[in-house]
């Protein structure tokens, strides 16, 4: 991979040995060829997952501040890109809000995005990002989505020699200013300040990063301040009263948009002044006058003096926050740490300790090039004196610089030796509890910022809530799996002349578990099958399905008829006073003769394969849902059981998918047994659920159970 470097913070030359830089001048090319106002060039550095930006061009690094490195897992529009190595289209504010609402959150304007992968045929190299005003189509033309992705692929071609001749590619400067406009030169520089100075009202230019590069004297009068004292400050910096984030935040808006804004702010003690803004490619020209009586308060106000710019925390906070109102699992916690907020910190490797019983517990972790340094803290007494137990038990996050000042309050023997030069132990501290320490290393020796320590201070209190919610959805999961566990057989029974295979798939929403059941009861002188479905997805569902797969091995072991066996469980349901519902399909088995007699409540008709291959789908007469009718009855159906046929016996979750007709999913799971029928039962069973044991979310429970009959001796 091409190596990032931090040539643009340190002030090296850039670009090619030559010195002659390579992305800034391919980044602006695109953005002229397409009329886009911003955009930024990601690189990743060596193996590591992480997009680093390398340039940013036409607006300040700080409004892309909380994705300057971001993880190439993230879901935003460049880790897309590259992800699925195409060009990624988001036409508006709307569609940005819909798709990427983190993005929304922290940039609600409205502009238009591409995102492009920098990839050779067998190499990802970075991407490519470029913006355009809220006036752009919501749909990008052809010519546009040529131009990009041809120079993109040029770019990617360069990158790929300068890593075959080992040359890194740095970072490069932002570039800021666009060429000059045209402008009429009918006056001079000095008669143009003589015809400002002499308007009534004020007028100031504030450059792409919104520090003051012109006030007119009538300016400096409305604000109080002396122009000198505003030249090359930012605006709410120099001018105390409007030190308010809702201010900065239309300076924002007008530069992404490049739309006009306006907003009214009141400078003690009474005068209320009227701010509008004209946005350009080059910068903003604000004109103040004085505004008619305002019936609202105004914002109050802020400091004077250079503090860091609120704007890269406030951004972080706000993309950050959503992101980690995502997560469910204490896995989802560590995984969105690792792979946004560490990368946007510039962490190199973290840990999350849970604290638990008076002991610490590896939650997770990532990027330690040795586990076994993290694992080693798995139980560890809180009482121990190590920086991580000292954070939990105190509540106060500790930043070591180095690896001397760690040592020099920790001995070595209770120190991390993990190969990492300066650390942050931040305490997570949920409800006035403390549930954990987050630990983030660094590669290189760090100070501190007071700046940066209240940002992953801030961060941590998020990380905290959303741990704490983790690690309750996981006791609650782990007591629904261990439930479910329970009632359903841990293995199926041996029969003769059946071979069986059976499948489960929990739901992925709520507390996962449902009243999928399956079961096979080698009873005398028939064993049987059964497979049925409890309404819901809670602990009353399981419960019942628990009931009800008990009754129908009572009723079986008794020797019922399965018409009986069906009626008898339906008025079981009934007499338990349940409001829930359940489906069922009860088959008796009889191997030796190749026959089976199945009974149907309402169920998913089973599917059978022949042993020449051909697949039917078995539409069994049949009765009511169990629970419903005390007087239902359950008619009966014979078929014939040939060796080498497979019956397919399922749960509706196998075949339900929203926006898929029912009969055409079944046709669909027919078609699977005719093709791999003569698999292995076993390997047949992960053919026929593998789409869906590999989707992230599904919405019902999947159960499937599969009998193939065997020989008339094997029977016997």
């Amino acid at each position: 991979m091409v190596a990032v470097s931090d040539g643009q913070r340190s002030g090296r030359a850039p670009g090619d040995p030559a010195g002659r830089p390579m992305l800034s001048p391919a980044l602006t090319a695109m953005m002229d060829a397409v009329g886009a106002h911003s955009g930024a060039v990601y690189l990743l550095p060596g193996d590591e997952p992480v997009l680093e930006m390398a340039v940013m061009a036409g607006l300040p690094r700080s409004f892309a501040a909380p994705w300057e490195r971001v993880g190439v897992g993230a879901p935003i529009p460049i880790a897309r890109a590259v992800r699925e190595r195409r060009l990624v289209w988001v036409g508006g504010e709307e569609e940005m809000a819909r798709s990427y609402p983190r993005i929304a959150m922290v940039l609600p304007y409205p502009f238009a995005l591409a995102a492009l992968p920098l990839a050779t045929a067998s190499k990802v190299y970075g991407a490519v990002f470029v913006t355009w005003p809220g006036s752009h189509p919501p749909e990008l033309s052809d010519r546009e989505r040529h131009e990009l992705q041809t120079a993109c692929e040029r770019l990617a071609l360069r990158l790929e020699r300068a890593a075959e001749e080992n040359r890194p590619v740095r970072g490069e400067a932002d570039q800021l200013v666009a060429g000059p406009a045209g402008t009429a030169d009918t006056l001079g520089t000095v008669e143009a300040a003589r015809l400002v100075a002499r308007l009534p009202y004020g007028l100031c230019s504030l450059d792409l990063t919104g520090r003051v590069g012109f006030a007119n004297p009538a300016a400096a009068d409305l604000l109080g301040v002396p122009v000198g004292e505003l030249l090359g400050t930012h605006l709410w910096a120099s001018v105390p009263w409007l030190a308010d984030p809702m201010y900065e935040e239309r300076y924002r808006a007008a530069l992404i948009s490049r739309h006009v804004t306006s907003f009214v702010a009141l400078r003690p003690p009474s005068q209320w002044l009227s701010f509008r803004l004209y946005p350009s490619a080059t910068g903003i020209s604000v004109r103040v006058v004085r505004a008619r009586a305002v019936s609202v308060t105004g914002p109050a106000g802020g400091e004077r003096g250079d503090a860091p710019p609120r704007l890269v925390s406030m951004s972080q906070a706000l993309s950050l926050a959503g992101a980690l109102t995502e997560t469910v699992s204490v896995q989802d916690v560590v995984r969105l740490v690792a792979e946004e907020i560490a990368p946007a910190v510039g962490s190199g490797a973290l840990a999350l300790l849970g604290a638990r019983a008076g002991r610490l517990h590896v939650l997770g972790h990532h990027g330690y090039p040795d586990p076994h340094l993290v694992e080693r803290f798995d139980g560890m007494p809180l009482a121990s004196p190590t920086p991580g137990t000292q954070a939990v038990t105190h509540g106060v996050p500790a930043f070591f610089d180095s690896r001397r000042q760690l040592e020099h309050l920790y001995p070595a023997r209770h120190a991390t030796p993990d190969g990492f030069a300066a650390w942050a132990y931040l305490p997570l501290i949920a409800s006035g509890r403390p549930v954990g320490v987050c630990v983030l290393a660094y590669a290189e020796p760090r100070s501190f910022s007071t700046h940066e320590r209240a940002v992953l201070t801030s961060l941590a209190g998020l990380i905290a809530q959303a741990l704490d919610r983790a690690l309750l959805y996981d006791a609650k999961h782990q007591l629904a799996h261990g439930l479910q566990a329970a009632l359903l057989p841990h293995s199926l029974p041996s029969l003769p002349g059946i071979e069986a295979s059976a499948r489960y798939l929990p739901a992925t929403r709520g507390m996962e578990i449902g009243g999928d059941f399956y079961d096979l009861v080698p009873s005398r002188p028939l064993p049987a099958a059964v497979i049925g479905d409890v309404q819901g997805h809670n602990v009353t569902a399981a419960g019942l399905m628990g009931q009800l797969r008990t009754a129908v091995r009572a009723y079986t072991t008794v020797g019922q008829e399965p018409a009986e066996v069906m009626r008898s469980t339906n008025r079981l349901m009934i007499d338990l006073g349940t409001e829930l519902f359940a489906s069922c399909l009860y088959l008796r088995l009889d191997p030796a003769r190749g026959r089976a007699v199945m009974a149907r409540a309402g169920h998913p008709p089973p599917l059978l394969r022949r042993p020449d291959g051909r697949v039917r789908v078995l539409d069994l007469a049949g009765g009511p849902l169990l629970g419903i009718d005390a007087e239902a009855t359950y008619p009966t159906t014979e078929i014939g059981l040939a060796p080498g046929s497979v019956l397919a016996l399922y749960t509706d979750g196998l075949i339900e998918s929203p926006g898929v007709d029912i009969e055409d999913a079944v046709a669909d799971l027919g078609r699977r047994l005719g093709e791999a029928g003569e698999l292995p039962l076993e390997a047949l069973a992960d053919e026929l659920v593998g789409h869906y044991a590999a989707a992230e979310e599904r919405i019902d429970d999947v159960a499937l159970l599969l009998l193939r009959a065997s020989s008339a001796r094997d029977a016997g």
